[in-house]
């Protein structure tokens, strides 16, 4: 029974400082009103914030499109525009080739050919692909794009055992190299690269995968990654 009384006894304390404290009004209506308002300020504060971020957009907007007024902004969007082509920023249609290298199959144990090479000697290297790239360019090619990623300046060629590592994505085999640019120069520049050949010749020795096909019409889409000065080309 002491306890019992007890515990009324905290009930009734409480009840009268709950009633002292909301001074007769109801304290969760109180809550909820206040919560009310902090919301309405804060969307007040986010509808601020968006109408400065329009704002900073038409002004940006304005400087890159040069109707600031001012000649020299104008003059460097121009030049940025001429210079977009060179730096691989724009897609690029035209005839073409593609190049497919491939790893070569898989062998019974029991080939006599397959226990005389290793495993490092039947896969595409780093080198092989950098000579089809290099061969290109040196055709004529006017864009070049390696499986799905157009190439610019920057571009590292990197392989890890029988992947291929291109600005931050992992491929694998078979490679494809795709180029525009003057078809004839640059399948003459494929035969007669020394590298290349002896790509070629050891394909067929153990069984690696090169074919060339040509393009009457292909679009090499424009790069789209970070463009840095940092970028080097590893040596495999």
């Amino acid at each position: 029974m002491l306890i019992t009384g007890l515990v009324f006894a905290l009930a009734g304390l409480m009840f009268a400082v709950a009633a002292t404290t909301s001074q007769g009004t109801d304290l969760r209506a109180q809550r909820a009103t206040e919560l009310r308002d902090l919301v309405h300020q804060r969307s007040d504060g986010v509808d601020a914030l968006e109408a400065q971020v329009v704002d900073r957009r038409r002004n940006v907007d304005d400087l890159t499109s040069g109707r600031s007024g001012d000649p020299q902004v104008a003059a460097l969007v121009s030049r940025t525009a001429e210079l977009a082509g060179a730096a691989g920023l724009v897609s690029v249609t035209g005839p073409g080739l593609r190049v497919a290298l491939d790893d070569a199959p898989h062998r019974d144990p029991s080939d006599p050919l397959w226990q005389a090479v290793s495993a490092n000697d039947v896969i595409v290297h780093q080198s092989d692909v950098q000579a089809v790239v290099n061969a290109l360019w040196r055709g004529g090619a006017v864009a070049v794009q390696i499986m799905d990623q157009r190439l610019i300046a920057t571009s590292a060629i990197r392989c890890v055992g029988n992947t291929l590592l291109l600005q931050g994505r992992v491929y694998s085999p078979p490679f494809v190299i795709t180029a525009t640019g003057p078809v004839k120069a640059m399948r003459s520049a494929l035969r007669t690269d020394p590298t290349v050949k002896g790509y070629r010749a050891w394909a067929r020795a153990v069984g690696l995968g090169y074919d060339v096909q040509r393009l009457a019409r292909i679009t090499i889409p424009a790069y789209e990654g970070p463009v840095t000065m940092a970028q080097s080309l590893p040596s495999e």
